[in-house]
């Protein structure tokens, strides 16, 4: 059944790993008893590897039929629709999908529904309405929003109405159904200053190497002089601009990535950027896969339970002090941090989310 809900921010929730006896009718695969959860990204990207851990996790924690990580060889819908076509002929019974397209993938979310097959979109949100389970992702926006104010704190008192500060914002694909969140943030943060901080220029498509190294080279090339600033929402365009801003040898351009790639967190050890925003894709596909399985065993979805639960966001700075007003957490504590939040986002999903017998 098709719930049309509002975003909104999750609480932090504590853990509950009962699992009850799945009914007879919950899917039309080989072993209607048994939980087999597939974890499919859009296409091949860095983000997602801690997927494949997060799944095989799950499969020890909840005792389930088997699971996998998959994703398509191209960013194309029905590449990724194929793919998870073969998956249901091998008998997965349970989908974490990161939608292909925010409207397309809903279509083949209704199809697995009507094969009894629950799914989750997954570091991304199909369009609402939607007959996903839920939407286990970051609140994008809000991770956007406070790493520009991460930004702007860092540039500090140099930006004024007279003499404005310059940002670049790095972004994502365009038909990424995260990435107009993601400029509506960076544009709301930058409104809010009444006029000391500007975006100079959106990149867009800046989340591959190729595309990445040449939009980024040449508007350091060109405006270098004039940006104050840079913010990624790219993994890919994060590492990029850490490695340029490296090269270039000059602290002065701040710097806020999201991620941690290694070219990241060397760069924030070393001064070349504020910080990095870090998301929890392991979370998703762990906590995904707990939900999913508690569905085919006989739970539904609260009616007023939200489409968005957050998985987490938060800063991480070298020594983890705060940046302005943003709090951070320290490089040497961040991957612990992520773990807390998935058990605290775990441990009363059920009671919080969730109809169970």
């Amino acid at each position: 059944m098709i719930r049309k809900r509002l975003p909104m921010f999750a609480a932090l929730l504590a853990l509950s790993l009962v699992i009850a006896a799945c009914g007879d009718d919950d899917a039309t695969t080989t072993d209607v008893g048994v939980t087999k959860v597939a974890s499919v990204a859009g296409g091949p990207h860095p983000f997602f590897d801690p997927w494949e851990e997060g799944t095989a996790d799950a499969v020890v924690a909840f005792e389930l039929g088997g699971g996998t990580y998959e994703f398509p060889p191209q960013w194309e819908l029905t590449a990724q629709n194929n793919l998870i076509e073969t998956l249901v002929a091998q008998g997965y019974n349970a989908f974490n999908i990161f939608p292909g397209d925010a409207n397309g993938t809903n279509a083949l979310i209704d199809e697995l529904n009507a094969q009894g097959i629950p799914a989750i979109a997954a570091g991304g949100c199909t369009s609402e309405p939607s007959s996903a389970e839920f939407c286990l992702a970051t609140d994008v926006g809000h991770s956007a929003y406070i790493a520009t104010k991460a930004l702007i704190a860092a540039m500090g008192d140099m930006c004024t109405v007279d003499e404005p500060c310059m940002i670049v914002h790095i972004a994502s694909r365009l038909v990424d159904p995260n990435t107009q969140a993601r400029i509506a943030a960076v544009d709301l943060a930058t409104y809010e200053t009444e006029g000391r901080v500007k975006v100079l220029q959106h990149l867009t498509d800046s989340d591959d190497q190729e595309n990445a190294t040449e939009k980024i080279s040449a508007i350091l090339a060109s405006n270098g002089d004039e940006i104050d600033g840079m913010i990624s929402v790219a993994y890919v365009g994060s590492s990029v601009a850490a490695t340029l801003l490296r090269n270039l040898g000059d602290k002065r351009i701040k710097f806020v990535g999201i991620d941690d790639d290694p070219e990241v967190l060397s760069a924030i050890e070393d001064g070349f950027a504020v910080g990095t925003m870090s998301q929890n894709p392991y979370g998703q596909a762990f906590l995904g896969s707990f939900v999913l399985d508690r569905i085919r065993n006989g739970c539904t979805v609260n009616p007023d339970a939200p489409f968005l639960i957050d998985t987490g966001t938060f800063l991480i700075t070298a020594d983890g002090a705060p940046v302005g007003d943003i709090e951070s957490v320290a490089i040497a504590d961040y991957v612990q941090a992520r773990v807390d939040l998935t058990e605290e986002l775990r441990s009363t999903f059920e009671a919080n989310y969730l109809i169970c017998p």
